[in-house]
């Protein structure tokens, strides 16, 4: 995989709204202001606002074109070394086929979103881009009060280092949701549940691979399309998968993995690991259904890692995609071998 150049205090990132318009609406530009301040004053960067990212929900929606035009000029500014996405959504699908490939792989940049960014992170993974699985503007960047110092320090180890990751332990708390953001609110701090750390659910041992994944609806809305990987994608990987915050009933969840079965992907990979579903809605029938659908695939022998500490979840750690990894369920381990980023 082809790695962006680390960043540095000073740098310039640019803003972008691929999937939903959100952060352009004027009852959530307070707290776009805020992610915005907490790139500045936390990380030392500045903050290059796309020309349509704050332009609102339907505008957004209406122009996919516009939404790739502002990826598209944010890989071809020398001045931009990250691209931070301002939220997911449910269509960043649309922009793909305006996107310039050439400035893509000329032009390597961090660029970190999860959720619906995931179709854009599987994009920039087929043209050989290593991307961060990682916090979007709005709800990382935005946290009441402060940003989570987990998920700073895994900004930090990520993006401004060129050494390699290491182990990634679980979040120590779990942010509550259901704390809406109206201006009123945010001087008020979501509540936090302890979290009971990682969960082996497979065989005991170690798992070894590069790292391919992202939010599981996404991944089933692009099987059949040209910008699903390929099965050679996922020779040797660890994968690594998360749910949404629709909170997928058990037995859609389980038609869901077993047609990744029937592709044939759980017979490639070396290991998985699963990000705790956000509340833990459906904890124990996940858990279930991953068990029994991996002993219908006869790879009980598979390393499974379970409630860790991405996509849908605050605080959160970056997953950046192809690089090497390993899951050990002896010691509930997960360390990301390399870097992700280079001098």
């Amino acid at each position: 995989m082809i790695k962006p150049s680390k960043l540095q205090p000073g740098d310039t990132v640019a803003l972008v709204s691929l999937s939903s318009g959100l952060a352009g609406e004027e009852d959530i530009r307070w707290r776009t202001e805020q992610g915005i301040e907490r790139l500045e004053s936390i990380f030392g960067l500045t903050v290059k606002v796309m020309p349509h990212a704050l332009k609102g929900l339907d505008y957004v929606y209406n122009h996919p074109e516009k939404r790739a035009e502002d990826l598209n000029e944010a890989l071809r500014d020398h001045s931009v070394k990250a691209i931070i996405c301002a939220i997911g959504g449910n269509e960043t699908v649309r922009i793909l086929p305006f996107v310039d490939t050439d400035a893509l792989q000329n032009n390597p940049k961090i660029f970190t979103g999860y959720s619906d960014t995931t179709a854009n992170h599987l994009f920039f993974y087929k043209h050989g881009i290593s991307t961060s699985y990682g916090p979007a503007l709005l709800t990382d960047f935005a946290e009441n009060i402060a940003m989570d110092e987990y998920t700073v320090n895994s900004i930090e180890k990520t993006w401004f280092s060129a050494e390699p990751i290491g182990e990634i332990k679980t979040s120590p708390h779990i942010r509550k949701i259901g704390l809406s953001w109206d201006s009123e609110n945010k001087s008020t701090e979501r509540p936090k549940d302890n979290n009971p750390g990682y969960e082996s659910i497979g065989a005991s041992g170690k798992g070894r691979g590069h790292l391919i994944g992202g939010c599981l609806e996404v991944f089933n809305n692009l099987r059949g399309t040209q910008y699903f990987p390929d099965l050679d994608s996922f020779e040797n990987a660890i994968l690594f998968l998360e749910t949404s915050e629709c909170y997928l009933d058990p037995e859609i969840f389980e038609d869901y993995l077993r047609a990744m079965s029937v592709m044939g992907i759980f017979e490639r990979i070396n290991g998985i690991i699963i990000g705790r579903p956000q509340e833990g809605q459906y904890y124990e029938e996940y858990k279930e259904v991953w068990q029994r659908v991996l002993a219908e695939a006869r790879r009980d022998d598979l390393p499974v890692m379970y409630n860790a500490s991405f996509g849908h979840n605050e605080p959160k750690c970056i997953i950046p995609y192809g690089l090497q990894a390993e899951i050990d369920t002896v010691n509930l381990s997960f360390t990301i071998l390399e870097s992700a980023v280079k001098d």
